[in-house]
């Protein structure tokens, strides 16, 4: 090669604009790349292997079938096993693109900007060995980017909250989604889908190793429902030649089970730490539902409907862009209760705020309000009870240090909401499991999905994981606690507790009572106490009841 063909002084790399004399053979050959990225790839493409140094890249056929579908489909969402060769098929995609087409924008994306830069290094490696004559010219060949002279470039980036807001681009590439926190995740997809969405052509493909049950996991389950427009391509552990169950047997005694399980077999692994247990999170995201209707940052699931009683409960944040306000609206007309309608924006101000929780609750019925006081929210509570004189915003009698009590009216000791303390989110916390994992709370929402798939245990309490939110959750968290309230139930005219417990009866009956063994009742004693409480007394047994009352001393359990 003529060393003035060369860019920058690397002879690997055909300088743009300069003209260079092909065979016949060559014209044929470059013609038949363009038109099969498959023969292409395995022709002309090199790579780095393990232990052999820079090879040709010969496809798996499940690597074919990625780079077919890659073509065909706008959106791909990929659930495959580490270390098969996801991320340089995707390369090899991306790589025949910025060739053979003119004035194409990509844009490689990883959870950090090492990783995509990575990328971008294998995609480099793999054009410095084509042949000149497949080359286009190039006209910028930086760390973080390419150019080439057809006008197609190609760029690396961390995957941020800004996504590429300022940019426009035909492909993207999410590599390793799953790695990217939640909170990055969602607001990269609300400043970026609109510059997708602008085309009819454009891409997004995502690719990735599962993490958890986090925003990979809920894109991968609506595009398996087709809630989404997502084709979702998933591929087994044995598909990579030389991985047979001695191989797998051999990398769990290695390994661990469930690093296998999660790595290699794909599976998404809930945290055996979160509040709600893993199986029923998996259960929360196949039945989740789109809204039926969407006002600025409300989200509506079930419009009011007569006669029926709503709660509204408030969660306030500063309005800095960084926690969320929120509120959740619960029909609590009967069991199970309903998640309604929602609300979360992390730019409102808290004086803006009241407004919007009374116009709201005005629709639904002159919904009864729930304000957390514990900071800001106080002023929030303030101007709903002071300046705007909304009748049912719930109060609480403060009684002594400890006990809280509610009562309708004002005295110098009642709070205009509930103050959140170790004790409230306790009960809050273990009420809100009973709910969700029996059926007695009903969510649809996919925002307050996600947030239950990363509230997890932190030491004494429950919290959000480092890099994600719990602002919707503690809206449920203080209304389970509201509910296991004396003046709730009498309010709403129904006791959750009651009936949770009448259930857990059943079950033990049916658990403990031998077969052939008939209980007339004649030995059991029932009455009430001074709150009108009903318990049972069992002479001939006794029973455990998990998170409920339980007397050792009189053998008596609360119904």
């Amino acid at each position: 090669m003529a060393k003035n063909l060369g860019y920058n002084g690397n002879p690997k790399l055909r300088r743009a604009f300069t003209d260079i004399a092909m065979s016949q053979y060559e014209v044929d050959e470059y013609v038949k790349c363009m038109n099969d990225p498959i023969y292409f790839t395995r022709t002309y493409m090199k790579i780095v292997a393990l232990g052999k140094g820079i090879v040709p890249f010969d496809l798996y056929p499940f690597q074919e079938d990625m780079v077919r579908t890659f073509i065909e489909k706008r959106f791909v969402i990929c659930k495959i096993p580490r270390q098969s060769g996801k991320s340089i098929t995707t390369i090899a995609y991306l790589l025949h693109t910025i060739m053979f087409n003119q004035n194409y924008n990509i844009a490689i994306l990883a959870h950090k900007g090492s990783a995509a830069n990575g990328l971008l290094q294998r995609l480099k490696l793999a054009y410095e060995n084509l042949p000149t004559w497949l080359q286009s010219g190039i006209i910028e060949w930086n760390k973080g980017n390419i150019e080439l002279e057809n006008g197609s470039k190609i760029g690396a980036f961390a995957t941020s909250a800004d996504g590429l807001r300022s940019g426009s681009y035909d492909v993207i590439l999410l590599d390793e989604f799953a790695f990217v926190p939640n909170n990055i995740a969602e607001e990269f997809f609300t400043s970026t889908y609109p510059v997708i969405s602008a085309g009819d052509k454009t891409k997004i493909i995502i690719v990735s190793t599962p993490k958890g049950m986090n925003h990979f996991y809920t894109m991968w389950v609506k595009a398996e429902t087709k809630k989404s427009d997502y084709f979702p391509i998933e591929v087994h552990w044995s598909a990579v030649p030389g991985r047979d169950e001695q191989w797998k047997e051999q990398t769990i005694r290695n390994t661990s089970e469930e690093q296998f399980q999660q790595e290699f077999n794909t599976e998404f692994l809930g945290s055996s730490n979160t509040l709600i247990s893993a199986a029923k999170i998996q259960q929360l995201m196949a039945t989740m539902e789109e809204p039926v209707h969407i006002t600025g940052k409300m989200r509506y699931f079930e419009a009011p409907l007569p006669k029926h009683t709503y709660v509204i409960v408030v969660d306030v944040s500063e309005g800095l862009g960084l926690d969320y306000s929120t509120f959740s609206v619960i029909d609590v007309t009967q069991i199970p209760y309903k998640v309604v309608a929602t609300f979360r924006d992390n730019q409102v101000k808290p004086i803006l705020l009241p407004t919007l929780v009374v116009s709201e609750a005005k629709k639904y019925n002159e919904a009864f309000i729930l304000v957390e006081i514990n900071s800001i929210g106080l002023q929030v509570s303030d101007i709903i009870h002071y300046d705007m004189a909304y009748e049912n915003l719930i109060k609480i009698q403060l009684k002594g240090k400890q006990g809280q009590q509610w009562t309708p009216g004002y005295t110098k000791k009642v709070a205009f909401g509930v103050k959140t303390s170790t004790q409230t989110k306790q009960i809050g916390c273990t009420n809100l499991k009973a709910l969700v994992e029996s059926d007695k709370l009903i969510i649809k929402d996919e925002l307050l999905i996600k947030e239950l798939t990363t509230f997890s245990a932190d030491k004494r309490t429950f919290k959000a994981e480092e890099g994600n939110n719990d602002d919707m959750v503690m809206t449920l968290v203080n209304f389970s606690w509201l509910m296991a309230q004396k003046f709730f139930r009498e309010s709403v005219q129904s006791d959750i507790r009651q009936v949770l417990q009448e259930e857990q009866l059943q079950i033990m009956d049916q658990d403990l009572v031998p077969f052939g063994a008939i209980d007339n009742g004649l030995d059991n004693d029932f009455e009430k106490d001074a709150d009108g409480e009903l318990w049972i007394q069992d002479r001939k047994r006794s029973f455990v009841f998990d998170n409920f009352d339980w007397d050792t001393l009189t053998n008596k359990h609360r119904l």
